[in-house]
């Protein structure tokens, strides 16, 4: 039912699911505090904000190697794939792991590297978006940021993420002039009155965790008349956004997209995302074709292949009637 789909702010770090993590722990000799894989799973299920936040930290140690970042990422890819995805912009942070004394480009070689290798294999295509915490301070942000830069036909945008409670984005104005002087596009999570700041004063090209634009009329109208984007995530530990906000945010004219986050900590892939929400909110065929035409719309991409993705989901509306 659900096809010809694209996915945003999906982490490709919460994407390590148990039996790579023990995999990749074997490799790395890493030891890891769990049994087996069964007790790594089940310590995922029914996961609040914070126990998934130590559990995701705890999860990357095993994350060693450019192969590492390869496998990880070819993983969630060629498992995209199968649930029909045909684009899909992944975040990766790399604080968490220049802080265990890697280097940026280990992570964004390894997981470019598998992107080049999805395509091939599984007609997949994707970005990468460098995601840096709200928690840092701008000065190291802005260093990682530099550091990245290398390799900046590897990149598609640079995200805010991580904790927002008290961090402005206006911190961090002067990161995203240079993310954009270097042509890169800027997402950014928010809360509360922090969206303003966010959609008015630096311009962001892509709202995460959007459900709280809900209630910002005055934040909506502009965010409508941009046809800004923005990304919602139904079923995340800790997050609110489930199928009332999803249908709001549609009623309302949004562009709204869906997107997994983390589905290997306790959360679902984005079919089955779109499953609960389309349960959740009573989506009809129309409603679920504009979700997956606002994430298409939605990609960092040329607008060339653009209008081909969009193309065969025109394609496929007209088969499924």
């Amino acid at each position: 039912m659900y096809k010809r789909q694209a996915e945003y702010h999906v982490h490709v770090e919460g994407t390590l699911e148990p039996a790579l993590a023990f995999k990749l722990a074997q490799r790395n000799a890493v030891p890891l505090p769990f049994a087996d894989v069964a007790a790594l799973a089940a310590s995922r299920i029914d996961l609040d904000q914070p126990r998934f936040l130590a559990a995701y930290r705890e999860g990357v140690k095993v994350l060693l190697t450019e192969q590492d970042f390869h496998d990880l990422a070819l993983a969630y890819l060629a498992r995209a794939a199968s649930q029909n995805v045909l684009h899909v912009e992944m975040v990766f942070e790399p604080a968490l792991h220049v802080s265990r004394g890697l280097a940026v480009e280990t992570a964004l070689l390894g997981i470019s590297r598998a992107r080049g290798t999805a395509a091939r294999l599984y007609g997949i295509s994707s970005g990468l978006i460098l995601g840096l915490g709200r928690e840092l301070e701008p000065d190291a942000a802005a260093r990682l940021l530099e550091s990245a830069l290398p390799w900046r036909e590897h990149l598609v945008g640079v995200g805010l993420e991580g904790d927002v409670r008290g961090h402005a984005p206006a911190r961090f104005a002067a990161l995203v002039a240079r993310a954009r002087e270097g042509g890169l596009k800027v997402a950014a999570q928010c809360e509360g009155a922090q969206l303003r700041q966010a959609v008015v004063d630096l311009k962001i090209d892509r709202i995460d965790h959007g459900g709280a634009i809900l209630a910002m009329p005055d934040v909506m109208a502009l965010a409508r008349q941009r046809g800004l984007a923005l990304t919602v995530c139904p079923g995340f530990p800790g997050e609110p956004e489930g199928g009332d906000a999803v249908r709001q945010l549609l009623d309302a004219g949004l562009d709204v997209t869906l997107t997994s986050h983390a589905p290997a900590y306790g959360g679902a892939y984005l079919t089955d995302v779109l499953a609960r929400v389309q349960n959740a909110a009573g989506l009809t065929q129309r409603e679920l074709l504009t979700l997956a035409r606002n994430a298409i719309g939605a990609a960092w991409i040329a607008d060339e292949y653009k209008a081909r993705l969009l193309a065969r989901l025109d394609i496929f509306a007209r088969a499924w009637g």
